[in-house]
């Protein structure tokens, strides 16, 4: 059966608190399995505001109704209202996520401090915004994160060295096609890339008549042929998760239609085993509908795929 994974990023208090919930209810009743991932220390959403100069950032906020998905309150955070601590204040939810048998990872510490400057960032910074979250993960879950997903697939060669480290042997950190090993300054670094391989609902709504009417056909027409790897859709518990919840529930009813199985990170990369992965660049680029430069999946680096049985084994 083709398998299509479902990551889910949570990136602030509101998203945690109303979001998660009701994404778990609807994944629940349909008997899907998925991959959350937490955004572990301070919510300070407010400060992405500074962002009003990158290309196409005003563009994506006036098509995506940022006040109405995030809420004013959430978009003072760190501003005119302290940054809340969304480890702490929503550890009850995430423990609920895990106890119902989602699978849980790590997104990041502070989202909008890692998005803005992961990709200038020094070894010190990195791992230190990344052993914030690790902590945070083991003191709520009681053991160390399994997985790990970039904030805004922003990610740098210290973060791969840091899932080396950790011995975490597969995330999503990245944009690309299909699943790979990471080639980063010649390096090779055997924690597997699962990239996000469709377009999200924000990236699609508002660009050449998609409305919220009309995205699930948008989507469900990609998935119509499966690749041979599956999919990789990532949602976020601040849109899917509250109004657009009613578009996510088309999708999944659509994708049970077209026979696809929907699952979590962790049963996609168990799948893979017995399969060979190839080494691919890790670049920088763009994505249509989202402003600034992402991580993405580049050039096949080498010809010889890689066993990944030797990292499962």
């Amino acid at each position: 059966m083709r398998t299509l994974a479902l990551k889910i990023d949570v990136d602030t208090l509101r998203g945690t608190r109303e979001g998660v919930p009701r994404l778990v209810e609807a994944l629940s009743r349909r008997g899907i399995n998925a991959t959350f991932l937490f955004s572990l220390g301070p919510d300070h959403t407010g400060r992405a505001l500074k962002r009003v100069f990158r290309p196409g950032f005003l563009k994506k906020v006036s098509r995506t109704s940022v006040l109405e998905h995030y809420g004013l309150k959430t978009l003072l955070y760190g501003t005119l209202l302290p940054g809340p601590d969304i480890g702490l204040r929503g550890a009850a939810i995430l423990r609920q996520v895990a106890d119902a048998g989602f699978e849980v990872g790590i997104h990041c510490w502070d989202h909008v401090r890692w998005q803005d400057g992961v990709m200038q960032a020094d070894e010190a910074w990195t791992r230190r915004e990344m052993d914030l979250a690790a902590s945070r993960f083991t003191r709520i879950f009681g053991r160390a994160p399994a997985t790990h997903g970039a904030a805004g697939w922003q990610m740098n060669v210290h973060g791969l060295r840091w899932l080396q480290d950790q011995g975490i042997r597969y995330a999503s950190d990245c944009r690309g096609t299909a699943p790979f090993l990471p080639v980063l300054h010649g390096e090779v670094l055997p924690c597997m890339q699962l990239p996000t391989t469709l377009p999200t609902l924000d990236e699609l709504i508002g660009i050449d008549g998609c409305t919220e009417a009309t995205v699930a056909a948008q989507v469900l027409a990609l998935t119509e042929q499966a690749p041979d790897y599956g999919h990789v859709f990532t949602l976020h518990a601040e849109l899917e998760g509250m109004k657009l919840l009613p578009v996510f529930e088309q999708l999944l009813d659509g994708w049970m239609a077209q026979g696809w199985r929907l699952t979590s990170m962790a049963e996609l990369a168990a799948s893979l085993t017995d399969q060979p992965i190839a080494r691919h660049a890790f670049v920088e680029g763009s994505v249509p509908g989202r402003s600034g430069l992402l991580a993405l999946q580049g050039e096949t680096h080498a010809t010889q795929p890689f066993n990944m049985t030797e990292i499962f084994a």
